[in-house]
């Protein structure tokens, strides 16, 4: 049952992602949706670590299934472009609008690797009732 509530999390993320886009022009509600996004990934982030010790795992590189090492790996990539998108995204706040295409650039990136994070979930993750 876990399993289920951590990936309807992380649909429900993407969904806001997706509201977030589509509202862009709406600068202060584009702000909060994708603030709101990038803060709840990382809580299911911490959750993930709290109950399946997963940095423990992810370190096991070599003996762990590939599509795990995979999901890690664009997991870990997506959080790193979340870093990026603020720094990006404070600039376009700032009135510095030569930042504006990476800032875009970067955030399909960011939505594509969330896309895939969510993805390749469903490989990496078995779920304890099936072991």
């Amino acid at each position: 049952m876990e399993v289920w509530l951590m990936q309807t999390q992380s649909l429900c993320i993407i969904l806001l992602m997706i509201a977030g886009i589509v509202l862009r022009r709406n600068r202060k509600l584009h702000v909060r949706i994708m603030s709101l996004a990038m803060i709840w990934d990382i809580i299911i982030i911490l959750q993930v670590e709290l109950s399946r010790s997963a940095v423990l795992k992810a370190s096991k590189a070599l003996s762990n299934p590939m599509m795990l090492n995979i999901h890690v790996s664009i997991a870990v990539t997506s959080v790193i472009l979340y870093g990026f998108m603020v720094y990006t995204g404070r600039k376009l706040l700032a009135g510095d609008n030569s930042i504006r295409t990476k800032h875009k650039i970067l955030g399909y990136t960011t939505f594509t690797m969330r896309v895939l994070t969510f993805i390749t979930s469903f490989w990496a993750v078995v779920p304890k009732e099936s072991l």
